[in-house]
């Protein structure tokens, strides 16, 4: 559920999306930004702050918490008032606020690992995204490699190709990368980010594909989709799983070759974590979600 309120004093609109509670936000917006770029996204205390395109249209959006009304307040700078009805959509998206996680939790609480978990931090979503091109090459740029060399990277790429944003915040000035201005650019200008030839090759591929609308990343067919991207060179399973996870909503995907995985649920295989999240469908993706914040908080 979603109303719209005018603030005309500072030229602004809120938007109050509603969800379903209980909500860990400062767990769901601290992932956003600790895979992000400073330049993209930021948090200030509990508030999000991250610019916007949409269309031929950029602007910058402010997001925080209603913990007593359920919702979240949504400022959004007046750029983007002729796309309010598609920019709602896209920040339900981005946030999981569809999610009903009673019903899942639920059923991952059958799990004598993820229990105690939830019931410490109920309410984790799945980060998703506003873009699934910018989300895939966080992701490409992300293969064996830290977060911190992965960040490194792809702010990189958005002080490169990102668009300049005029906004309230000094350091929130560009928008995220996106797929057409990477498939036009030279091969060697990617490589001179720190990309290896082959990475860089994979990456303007998947670009040229997405802006040639051969590939759409974007909820639907996640089936289909994953075959799609696990043919392109490059793209292995981990990628394409957590690509479905966060780009293509699919909810039971799982990244089964993640050592971070392995490692909490105590197997050596990529075919051991398959088996021992069996009962976890069709709710894999939370179950990760989960056991990735235990582990990045010292689990």
């Amino acid at each position: 559920m979603s109303c719209i309120s005018s603030q005309q004093e500072e030229k602004t609109t809120a938007l109050h999306l509603g969800y379903h509670p209980p909500l860990a936000w400062k767990t769901l917006v601290g992932f956003l930004c600790s895979r992000g770029s400073g330049n993209v996204e930021q948090l200030m205390g509990n508030r999000y702050l991250r610019t916007i395109k949409l269309g031929n249209a950029t602007g910058w959006i402010t997001a925080q918490q209603d913990p007593i009304r359920h919702r979240i307040n949504v400022e959004i700078s007046p750029s983007l008032l002729p796309h309010v009805t598609q920019l709602q959509t896209c920040l339900h998206i981005l946030f999981d606020l569809n999610a009903n996680p009673v019903a899942i939790e639920s059923h991952l609480k059958r799990d004598k690992i993820l229990k105690p978990l939830i019931t410490h931090n109920p309410g984790l979503r799945v980060p998703r995204t506003l873009n699934g091109f910018e989300l895939s090459l966080r992701a490409i740029v992300g293969q064996q490699v830290s977060v911190k060399a992965a960040t490194t990277l792809f702010n990189r790429f958005v002080t490169t190709f990102g668009e300049l944003v005029d906004t309230p915040f000094p350091e929130l000035n560009r928008t995220g990368p996106v797929a057409s201005a990477i498939a036009d650019a030279k091969l060697q200008t990617l490589i001179n980010l720190g990309l290896t030839q082959r990475r860089a090759l994979t990456i303007q591929l998947l670009a040229k594909k997405i802006t040639d609308g051969a590939l759409k990343l974007e909820e639907g067919n996640s089936t289909q989709l994953i075959e799609q991207l696990i043919a392109l060179p490059g793209i292995g399973p981990w990628t394409v799983q957590y690509i479905a996870m966060r780009a293509l909503g699919d909810s039971n995907a799982i990244p089964a070759s993640d050592l971070g995985l392995m490692r909490a649920l105590q197997v050596e295989k990529s075919a051991g974590v398959l088996s021992r999240t069996e009962k976890w469908q069709p709710w894999r993706a939370y179950g990760v979600i989960h056991l990735w914040h235990h582990l990045s908080t010292g689990g």
